[in-house]
């Protein structure tokens, strides 16, 4: 299977199983993602440490997932990037946009974090 999904509560953590994340895969990624977000899913952590290579079309799942979340008030965070890969974000101007993390357990802390910052807001 070209991608691992678990339920952890809070949280679907997707972890990639490809060395290249291209058109052969991207359009399976972006029909999890999307299926994760009709089964009610706000929060995705997307670990990508086993991914060496990113072209345009994995680019585009990011995307996808960011603003599926975020559309449901949720939060994408993507996390161990390998440096071709952070490169390519970094060239196409996207980590402004992605939230991006070195380690999962950072990631982890980024989501919680979030999660009570859009709670306290909400109380206030």
């Amino acid at each position: 299977m070209n991608f691992t999904i678990e339920d952890k509560g809070k949280y679907a953590l997707v972890t990639t199983n490809v060395d290249k994340l291209d058109t052969t895969c991207a359009p399976e990624l972006k029909s999890e993602l999307v299926y994760l977000n009709k089964t009610g899913v706000r929060n995705i952590i997307m670990d990508m440490g086993r991914t060496r290579y990113c072209d345009s079309s994995g680019l585009s799942a990011l995307l996808v997932a960011n603003r599926l979340c975020k559309g449901v008030s949720g939060t994408l965070v993507v996390c161990a990037l390998q440096e071709p890969v952070m490169k390519l974000v970094q060239i196409s101007q996207l980590e402004s946009v992605l939230s991006i993390t070195p380690t999962a357990s950072e990631a982890v802390d980024l989501l919680f974090m979030e999660e009570i910052e859009k709670d306290v807001k909400k109380d206030e």
